[in-house]
């Protein structure tokens, strides 16, 4: 994959991933501002659950950009497109799906 390509395809998933983490922040505080408000508290395990789940979404955004960020790294170090782990080249079709990808198919199935 050429230089460009990759640099155009992390850009645009870093501002995907951004804006999700973003709106899940802001959900996470509307959460908390609703919570302290006075009203029917009868149900407050289920403000938990979703502060629990927004911050389990949360993390795995923080980890995909930082993912994203290694890629960013390995393509200015001239290594993006090969496997972190093998050196093999990874397929132009796989960085298509997924530009921040460290391993070909066959390794990142392997347990």
């Amino acid at each position: 994959m050429d230089q460009a390509r990759a640099t155009e395809l992390l850009k645009t998933e870093r501002s995907e991933v951004l804006v999700l983490l973003n709106g899940v922040s802001a959900a996470r505080d509307n959460d908390r501002e609703g919570a302290n408000e006075p009203g029917d508290m009868a149900d407050s395990e289920e403000s938990l659950t979703d502060e629990e789940q927004e911050s389990a979404v949360a993390e795995g955004l923080r980890l995909r950009l930082a993912a994203i960020e290694r890629a960013q790294q390995r393509l200015r170090d001239g290594t993006y497109g090969r496997s972190i782990r093998s050196g093999e080249p990874i397929p132009d079709e796989r960085l298509e799906a997924d530009p921040a990808a460290e391993l070909t198919v066959d390794e990142a199935l392997e347990p």
